[in-house]
This record gives structure tokens, C-alpha cells and sequence, in this order.
């Protein structure tokens, strides 16, 4: 795990040392560059050692015949298998790391290599011969990787901030991308808050020659290949645990100790019960929140007993709320984009703890939810055959209505979440599922300059024509789950463990997304992932041999932050700093007024718009790190 960076035709070996210094923290151990002064072509890396911690294992690494140079972020979990076809074919090897596997496997595939990969990865490729430079991003989005493109030059980094050499002095923001962070809390797609930046999307790939690009999608979910449905319980029951236990113990490989997050929850706990056939005596961490949301079960009682159940050590990072609160600034600095979300302060606590005890690698349950189903949305989505059959002027009624609920109130305010977009198609609310606030209601709080700006963006046009090439007998519930993954996972949760992880040199694995585990998930009928209520019930039924029933069939929680009443107390004054009428005027983006009118409502419990203040606090933040006070050189 580590941080890559580079260019085509674009600076010197000063600006790859720049780009290294902006990363650094995702890889403390080693750096190195590369230039090829007469192509104008650099790549730079810095290393968390995982793999042949030796001297052969860094990077860039060249071919043996010197024509290709690579630097590699992530890991290759069927690597070994990989390298032993490869000698088979007469390649030579000098070291022991998955790296060398990749130059080789290139050189002897080409750009069909990538469809060999079961892992986690964003690279870049230099192929001298060709004068190419080759760069791709796994197939479900768990390393990232940003890039600009100019008629001048191409650039490439894993996090935006090392990309700052090569942005304008005044860098322009994308209005479309923002609309999107606020709609959602996070952007779906290949937008940034930058313009000029953009995400390789997951499963992509592209080339660059000369002044030349191609992209190309190597992977898509397997809801577009249409899998055979196993219709067999005690199939599917057998081969939910043979799969899942086959990918935690893929993942356990590694040169380094490696620990695992354990939340007391069905999904890290799985992870934990099948990691200890490899370790007994895997380290597993957890967090204690003092003061948490009102009505959200606490987890350590549960991490507690699933680690005596298990019998595995278990360390706790305790953390005060106000202290959360207090470092969100920090939060918004690190990850590279104003994500409105306080839980990523969860895994840089949890990762900061596994650092200092000596762990560089640990498990996550992510992804559990996302192939198994395992959010309220799901179970909301089984509900809509209730009233979906309503004639459209009582869906109207119904959304009104409940729009109008005391917010303050939870039960109150997930009805009023519910009924939200009654009105609207099926794919068109199978996306709404995922927003935070009404279209009508975020646009009042645009200036007329920002919304002009907007044009006709919808918010939700990339997961609409990720969705339009699906026939119309895929059940919805599928379609949610491909949203989950492709987006939700990608833009959003996994964007937030890398970077939260990483910025104490700490690698984060996520056995779920396995890709043979994938594959598998999606031919489970969505009767055995859902059944009478029961989310996840095909992988709940799975676990009994292994976990105690209390723990399998414990409340669904979400990370507890108080997040409500951090608005009216320990985040007012940040609120009041970021959202006042003169440092609202003077950026431009918001209209005082309505927002001030938005944090009132918000007081009296007319609307509950906490997650959309957080998104505006957060998007003030970023503005203030990237635009206003990033002093950083230009390109040379």
C-alpha cells in the first residue's frame, strides 16, 4: 500500500518530489522517482512496505530489460498464482513482491492483464517501447486514483493534494460536482470540487500517448452479465461461508502483522471468525464513543463479546464526541474532498491506534452490506410494494404530508425519508434513496451565479445511466445493491477508509469485495438476502455455526457520532464562523439568507437538514484548505 504520482510532459524531477512530499504519509518507509527527461514522462512513489520488505520490493521498479517501469498502490492477492504461471512461461524473477508479478504479467499480456487481477490496485505503466503511459484502477474503486488532462500535460496522483503542481493559481471549482457532494454527501462519479481534476472510476483504464488519451471500462458488475440465480438454500448457506472464508484467507497474506477492525457487528465479526483460522491471535481494535447519537445501540458491549467468543485480543481507542467534532477540519483536509460524513474519524482513530501497536494492515467488514443488503434503505425498498400500487395524486398527499413531521422526532423523520420521492419513477427513486435534502429545497440555497452555473444538472444522472442499460425484470433490489457498489462504495466509503487509514500508514483490506465473493453475491436471490424484515439473512443463517446469535441478530447500527447535537453545541461555533453572512458573501456559492433560514429550521425541528449543514460547513472547509490558503509552488 503506498502513494503513487506522475506525469506525461509535464515538469521536472523537482515536481515529482513535490508530489511524493504531498503524500508521504501513505508511504513512510521508502521513496523513489523516476524521469525519462527526453519523453518528458516522470513517476514517483512513496511505500508502505506489506511485501518483500527488502530493497527488491521498491519502487519505481523497472523490467529486467529496463523497457517498462511501474509504480503500484495496493496489493494482488492471487499474486502467487500469477507468479508461478509466469515462470512456468520462462520469466525471471529477483525479488518476492506482487510488483514484479504486474511488470511481468504485462510483458506477457499486455493491457489484457488486468481481467487476471483479483485485488486492490491503481497503477501506472511507462512502456518505453511504445512510448505509452498505462494506468488503471480496480475493479471496484478501493484504491484511488485522481488525474488532469490539459493540452500541455497529464497528470495522475492517488490523492488530489499531490496533484497540486499542476493546478491553475486560481483553480476553477466544478459546480456540478458540488451540486452532487450536497444531493448526496459525497459525488457520485468522476467529478471532483476541482475542475480540472477528475476520479479514474473503478474498473477503468486508460492510456496516454504523446498528447493522446484512451479510457476504456475493463470491469463491470456482475449485474450486467445477467448470473445464473442459485435458487438452492443449503447451496447458497455452504458456499456463502466457503467463499467468504476463502477471501479473508486470500487477504491474510502478507510480510507485515495484520489486525482487524472488529465493530461487534455481523460483517467485522465474519471477517474476524475466519481470519483467526490463519491467526488465532489477530489483534483486533474497536472504538468507545463517549457521548454518541441518542438511539444508536452501542458497539462495544458486542466487540467485547464476539472477542472473548472468539478468544482474540481486542484493543480500544477511546475518543470523546466534542473531540470528533473539533477535528473535523482535519478530516475534511485529509480526505482530498468535502465528504459530509463524521465517520471517517472512526477508522483514522481505530487505524492511529493500529499503528502505534505495530499493525500496518487490518480488515474491514465494508462491503458487507452492499452485496448481502444491510441498510434501512433496503428494507424501505421491500416495504414500497405496500403503496407503490397507489394512484399518483395519493403518493403526492402521502409525500406532503409527511414532509410536514417533526423532525426532531426519528421515527417521525425516516417516514417523512420514506414517503420522500413517492412520486417518482422507480429508477428515479431507487437513486432519491440516496439523497439528503429535495432538489427544490437545495437549489433555494444557491446564489443565482451557482445555480446558472448548473444549467440543467441533475444530481442524479450518473447513477440514472449507470442503471438505464438494465432490463426492466432485474429486481430492484439488485439495482440498489449495484448502486451500493458502484457508487456508494466507491465515491464514498471506501474513498474515506483508504485516506483516513493511510494518513498514518495503515493499509485497510476489505475481504467482502472479494471478486469471486462478488460474483458469487449476485447469483443469491434477493429472497435469501432479504426474508420477512431480516436484512442479510442468507449470511446471518451462514454465521450461526460461528458467532454467538446475539451478535448475528443485534440492531443494525450505524456510527454513533452525535452529529445532531454537535449542531447546537459543539459545532456551533465552527457553524457560525463558516456559515455567516460575510464568509458566505464572500465565496460566492450560498445565499445568506436562505441558509440562515435553513439553520433556523433545522433549530425548530421543521426540517432536518444536520447532513446538508455538514456538507455546507464541509465544502467552506475544503475552500478555505485548497483554494484560499494552498500556497504550494505552480508547475515549474
Amino acid at each position: 500500500m503506498c502513494g503513487i504520482a506522475g506525469f506525461v510532459n509535464g515538469g521536472h524531477e523537482s515536481t515529482l518530489w513535490k508530489m511524493v512530499n504531498n503524500q508521504i504519509h501513505r508511504g513512510p518507509d521508502d521513496t523513489g522517482i523516476y524521469l525519462d527527461s527526453q519523453s518528458g514522462v516522470g513517476l514517483a512513489h512513496c511505500r508502505l512496505a506489506i511485501l518483500d520488505l527488502s530493497p527488491l520490493g521498491h519502487q519505481p521498479m523497472a523490467s529486467l530489460d529496463g523497457s517498462i517501469t511501474l509504480v503500484f498502490n495496493g496489493e494482488i492477492y492471487n499474486f502467487l498464482e500469477l507468479r508461478k504461471e509466469l515462470i512456468d512461461k520462462g520469466f525471471h524473477f529477483r525479488g518476492n513482491s506482487d510488483t514484479e508479478v504486474l511488470l511481468n504479467l504485462y510483458l506477457s499480456q499486455g493491457h489484457s492483464m488486468l481481467s487476471r487481477l483479483n485485488g486492490i490496485f491503481a497503477f501506472a505503466l511507462w512502456d518505453t517501447s511504445k512510448q505509452c503511459l498505462f494506468i488503471a484502477r480496480d475493479a471496484l474503486g478501493v484504491k484511488p486514483l485522481y488525474y488532469t488532462n490539459t493540452p500541455d500535460y497529464f497528470a495522475f496522483a492517488s490523492e488530489i493534494k499531490a496533484l497540486s503542481p499542476f493546478l491553475p493559481s486560481t483553480p476553477s471549482l466544478d459546480y456540478e460536482a458540488l451540486h452532487r457532494y450536497l444531493t448526496f454527501l459525497w459525488c457520485p462519479g468522476a467529478g471532483t470540487p476541482f475542475n480540472s481534476v477528475r476520479k479514474l472510476l473503478p474498473g477503468e483504464a486508460m492510456t496516454v500517448t504523446g498528447r493522446v488519451t484512451r479510457q476504456w471500462t475493463w470491469y463491470k458488475l456482475p449485474i450486467f452479465r445477467y448470473p445464473q440465480i442459485i435458487s438452492d438454500q443449503k447451496t447458497v448457506l455452504e458456499q456463502t461461508v466457503t467463499h467468504l472464508k476463502d477471501a479473508v484467507h486470500r487477504q491474510m497474506i502478507a510480510d507485515v502483522p495484520v489486525g482487524a477492525f472488529l465493530s461487534g457487528g455481523l460483517d467485522s465479526s465474519s471477517i474476524v471468525a475466519f481470519a483467526r483460522e490463519v491467526n488465532p491471535h489477530i489483534r483486533c481494535f474497536t472504538i468507545d464513543v463517549n457521548g454518541q447519537e441518542k438511539g444508536m445501540t452501542d458497539d462495544l458491549p458486542y466487540s467485547r463479546l464476539v472477542a472473548a467468543h472468539l478468544k482474540v485480543p481486542l484493543d480500544v481507542v477511546k475518543i470523546d464526541s466534542a473531540q470528533m467534532a473539533r477535528d473535523l477540519p482535519k478530516m475534511v483536509e485529509q480526505l482530498d474532498e468535502p465528504l459530509a460524513d463524521p465517520a471517517p474519524l472512526n477508522v483514522l482513530y481505530i487505524s492511529q491506534l493500529a499503528q502505534q501497536q505495530g499493525i500496518k494492515v487490518l480488515l474491514s467488514g465494508s462491503g458487507g452490506d452492499d452485496l448481502f443488503t444491510g441498510y434501512r434503505r433496503h428494507l424501505a425498498l421491500g416495504w414500497e410494494s405496500y403503496w407503490r400500487w397507489l394512484p399518483l395524486s395519493i403518493r403526492s398527499w402521502l409525500e406532503h404530508i409527511s414532509g410536514g413531521f417533526n423532525q426532531k422526532i426519528s421515527f417521525l423523520r425516516r417516514v417523512s425519508k420514506f414517503f420522500n420521492g413517492a412520486t417518482l419513477t422507480r429508477d428515479q427513486r431507487l437513486v432519491n434513496y440516496f439523497a439528503w435534502i429535495r432538489q427544490p429545497d437545495l437549489l433555494k440555497l444557491y446564489t443565482p451565479e451557482f445555480r446558472a452555473a448548473l444549467s440543467d444538472t441533475v444530481a442524479a444522472t450518473p447513477m440514472l445511466e449507470f442503471l438505464s442499460p438494465l432490463c426492466d425484470g432485474v429486481p430492484p433490489l439488485e439495482k440498489m445493491l449495484a448502486l451500493e457498489q458502484r457508487f456508494f462504495l466507491s465515491d464514498h466509503n471506501l474513498t474515506y477508509t483508504d485516506k483516513m487509514a493511510m494518513a498514518v500508514g495503515v493499509e485497510v483490506r476489505v475481504p467482502f469485495l472479494d471478486l469471486e465473493l462478488v460474483d458469487f453475491a449476485a447469483q443469491i436471490p434477493p429472497s435469501l438476502k432479504q426474508r420477512r424484515g431480516v436484512g442479510k439473512w442468507i449470511l446471518k443463517k451462514a454465521m450461526e455455526p460461528y458467532l454467538p446469535r446475539e451478535v448475528i441478530y443485534r440492531p443494525k447500527s450505524g456510527f454513533g457520532a452525535p452529529l445532531r447535537r454537535w449542531m447546537r453545541f459543539e459545532l456551533r461555533e465552527l457553524l457560525g464562523d463558516i456559515l455567516s453572512a460575510e464568509s458566505l458573501k464572500q465565496r460566492g456559492l450560498f445565499d445568506p439568507r436562505a441558509v440562515q433560514q435553513l439553520i433556523s429550521d433545522n433549530d425548530s425541528g421543521r426540517v432536518d437538514a444536520t447532513y446538508t449543514l455538514l456538507s455546507l460547513i464541509s465544502i467552506e472547509l475544503w475552500c478555505r484548505r485548497f483554494i484560499d490558503t494552498d500556497k504550494q509552488s505552480q508547475l515549474p
